[in-house]
This record gives C-alpha cells, sequence and structure tokens, in this order.
C-alpha cells in the first residue's frame, strides 16, 4: 500500500519508523524500518525525539518527529504507518492530521493475510485478529475509512482523500 502511494505521488514524504524488532527477510534498514535495540529507543523516548510511539505485541514503534516536521516545513504531506495509539498521538500532537483508518474486507480475509505471510505462528495470528478487532473499535475516531479489498482500490481511495486536502490544513498555524 505505501509502495503503491509513493509510487503514485511522489511528492509525498514517508516517514520511516523505528522499531525494537527484528527486520524480517525482505526488508531493509532505513527503507522499511530503523531497527534499533531497547536501549536506543528509550533513549529516544527520553529524548522526546518521537511524533508517537506505542509498544504492540510485546515490540516498540516510534515515528521520528524531526523528520516529520522537517518535511512538513517543507509544505510535504507526509504519510505515516501508525496503528491506533500512535494515530491517536498524532492527533494530538498535530491536530491538523488526517487519519485515514484502513481496514480489511473481513476477519477471515484478514486471518488468510496473516497466514500467508508466514511470519507469525498460529498463536501470534489469534493474538493479531484480537488486537485487530480491538482497533475496528476505535475506527470512527479517524476522519475517513478505506476498506484495503484490492490495493489498486484502496490506494485510490486514499489518493482521492490527499487530493481533497485543503491547502491551508497543510499548512503550519
Amino acid at each position: 500500500m505505501v509502495r503503491s502511494l509513493l509510487a503514485a505521488r511522489p511528492d509525498l514524504a514517508f516517514s520511516v519508523s523505528y522499531t525494537t524488532r527484528a527486520p524480517r527477510p525482505e526488508e531493509e534498514e532505513g527503507r522499511h524500518y530503523r531497527f534499533v535495540d531497547r536501549a536506543t529507543f528509550q533513549a529516544l523516548i527520553d529524548a522526546d525525539a518521537f511524533l508517537e510511539w506505542a509498544e504492540v505485541f510485546g515490540e516498540r514503534y516510534g515515528t521520528p518527529e524531526e523528520v516529520v516536521e522537517a518535511e512538513r516545513a517543507l509544505g510535504r504531506d507526509v504519510l505515516l504507518e501508525v496503528d491506533v495509539q500512535g494515530a491517536r498521538r498524532v492527533r494530538e500532537r498535530v491536530p491538523d492530521a488526517v487519519l485515514i483508518f484502513l481496514e480489511p474486507p473481513s476477519e477471515q480475509e484478514l486471518a488468510r493475510r496473516l497466514a500467508a505471510r508466514g511470519t507469525e505462528s498460529g498463536t501470534a495470528v489469534e493474538e493479531r485478529l484480537a488486537e485487530a478487532r480491538r482497533e475496528m473499535a476505535h475506527a470512527a475516531g479517524f476522519d475517513h475509512r478505506v476498506v484495503n479489498d484490492r490495493v489498486d482500490g484502496a490506494v485510490r481511495q486514499v489518493l482521492a482523500i490527499i487530493e481533497a486536502i485543503p491547502p491551508e490544513r497543510n499548512e503550519d498555524p
């Protein structure tokens, strides 16, 4: 989804999150995540370096505030990939943020996608499904909801939302 959005809109900036989890085989440092140990992540928390951060399934993820603010200062829209906890924190710190909730077409399809990834055990898939149910309960707090049934259709919907954002909403007050 992110790759398709950036290909369609090269003017969008993407904030690469920090994480304490190990990289998956296809992931590259600095492209997918910034992989750090827990001590480094904690030092970043202590330095108030994150726009938002959350602990998810025992690992930490965080969005570097400096990167987001630098891109916004250049007038660029910044794409963040965060969970519900992160979205709440972004809304608190950046009230003009446009929050888009991506949801699966069904719980069964989400279970199929998680299993097809092959990166989690059966127990972990069940934990992720339970978390998805909890997150779905907060979807109404987002500005928009997009069902990710087909990537190309979901990308078109997200691009339409971005295009509809009034330019003044993206300017610093």
